[in-house]
């Protein structure tokens, strides 16, 4: 390793692709985003368009690079961190997609979990992959585009006989990260955080479940190879004749929330990290034990560095947050998210107003598919900034939420959240969110730290890093947020909040009026 030489991540999000540059301190070299397109087939349903965010993902490396004046060779490593759960099949010949992407918060499979759940497959699912039984994870995504999956319909021609095709492997699934690896070495992998999201790995065995496969129809032929988060065997280098023209090692990948918790230096079992994007994750390392929850969280892997144990962790899963600003901003009661503090700061409190934000359902520790969004508590004398107050608590509430379900299934009480996530430079919502759980909230100086995870998964690959010490080393508290409102105010207001959800629950029936 030479002074000027840094590792790269891809972080591919929900939204957007953001490919960062990072120096031997951790610190921000470059930083290069692109958005892209969300397609609402359906009501519920969300699609990306894999080749776009390929196209999107080659367009901010070489920007980034570009930016900061830096050669690909003086890259040691690139790494990768995706939204999670979003499901790809693509063509192993042309590398074309055969369909969209299904995305994270499609609700499509929504009748299959509860056949599932008719079927009393639930608790299996539950011991095998510490997930819930849900239509937000890979398993249901992917069975829904080898079986229903029409071809007329569909943009990208593609030949009938997929499924036959996937049993020979000529058609390949994976997750975001898999499709990205795959478009930059050639190579059909993935790594343990990710495999564990998909609902056909078995989190204790390490390795993708026979019985599952069978339970979603899913041939063992097109699923990737899984791989440690930061391997030093590495994933594979880009092509030195691709568009990079040099042969960098792709050597770490993590899901977007475990990611942040690498990023973060949650390193240690008790330690734990809420990422705030469209939606918020919530996550505490439980070391080498996989701990079972009873109370609504998922249990699942947190990383894992080669020839190492994997790292568990448990995690919350709240599926709007973000995304419910974004909600406002739509609407017209802002015009853009800096608003937010303003208008909410303008009134001392919501005026009885709650907003839960079930766009998509409710995730932890609710686990209700049926739920939608809800405003109640309103009069005639409601206001904007009321709303708008309104939306940001139940960002806070949601988070309470899985901080109350985590301290019962681990039996650690929580003094302090790492916090990271664009929502996190609202310094009114860091304040407000310390006031309703309770806790210190604490700002690190780079905030990036879903991408900066990902860089010191392939960084400590390649030997740019040395060891968790050093990391530890790089991380800075930008600001702490003590708890300043009373104790009980706060469990009043969240009690009220508990009546709110209540509301919520249940209600995407079929209903004449969306007909």
């Amino acid at each position: 390793m030479t002074e000027h030489t840094y590792v790269g991540a891809v972080d591919q999000g929900t939204t957007g692709t953001r490919f960062i540059v990072f120096d031997h301190a951790g610190q921000v070299v470059a930083n290069a985003y692109e958005k892209h397109e969300q397609i609402y087939p359906e009501p519920g349903w969300v699609e990306h368009d894999p080749l776009e965010i390929w196209e999107n993902t080659k367009r901010v490396i070489t920007r980034a690079l570009g930016q900061a004046e830096v050669s690909p060779d003086q890259l040691e490593a690139i790494g990768v961190t995706n939204q999670r759960e979003t499901t790809v099949l693509w063509d192993a010949d042309s590398g074309r997609p055969v369909h969209n992407a299904i995305v994270w918060q499609d609700r499509r499979t929504t009748d299959r979990i509860e056949q599932l759940e008719a079927n009393g497959a639930v608790e299996t699912i539950r011991e095998k992959t510490g997930l819930e039984a849900d239509a937000y994870f890979s398993a249901t995504k992917a069975e829904w585009l080898l079986e229903e999956g029409d071809p007329i319909k569909m943009e990208r021609a593609r030949p009938a006989d997929v499924r036959d095709r996937a049993e020979t492997g000529e058609v390949l699934f994976g997750t975001i990260d898999s499709w990205l690896i795959y478009n930059l070495t050639g190579e059909h992998v993935t790594e343990v955080t990710n495999a564990s999201r998909t609902m056909l790995y078995n989190i204790h065995d390490l390795e993708w479940d026979d019985d599952l496969l069978e339970e979603f129809s899913i041939p063992r032929e097109m699923l990737p190879e899984v791989r440690p988060s930061s391997d030093e065997a590495t994933y594979g280098t880009t092509d030195p004749e691709g568009f990079l023209e040099a042969e960098i090692p792709v050597a770490g990948a993590l899901g977007d929330q475990q990611a942040a918790l690498f990023g973060q230096t949650c390193f240690d079992a008790g330690d734990a990290k809420n990422t705030y994007g469209t939606g918020s994750f919530f996550l505490m390392n439980t070391g080498n034990e996989a701990v079972e929850s009873d109370h609504g969280l998922l249990t699942t892997i947190g990383f894992q560095r080669s020839g190492e144990p994997v790292q568990y962790a448990l995690e919350g899963s709240i599926f709007i947050t973000g995304a419910a600003v974004e909600w406002l901003e739509d609407m017209s009661l802002i015009d853009d998210p800096a608003q937010t503090a303003e208008l909410a700061r303008s009134v001392d409190t919501t005026d009885g107003v709650y907003v839960v934000p079930a766009f998509t359902g409710l995730g932890a520790p609710h686990w209700d598919q049926r739920a939608r969004g809800t405003i109640v508590g309103m009069t005639r004398g409601t206001r904007k900034e009321h709303v708008v107050r309104a939306t940001l608590e139940s960002i806070a509430y949601q988070t309470r939420d899985v901080k109350e379900a985590m301290e019962a299934d681990s039996g650690i009480e929580m003094t302090s959240l790492k916090v990271d996530g664009g929502a996190v430079k609202n310094n009114f919502l860091c304040q407000l969110q310390s006031d309703i759980i309770g806790s210190a909230i604490v700002r690190p100086v780079v905030d990036e730290t879903t991408a900066l995870g990902s860089a010191y998964a392939a960084g400590l690959a390649v030997g740019y890093w040395d060891d968790l010490e050093q990391l530890r080393t790089n991380w800075q508290v930008d600001r702490e947020f003590a708890p300043q409102l009373d104790l009980e105010t706060a469990n009043a207001r969240y009690d009220r909040w508990i009546d709110a959800v209540d509301c919520a629950r249940g209600w995407a029936i079929d209903d004449p009026s969306s007909s």
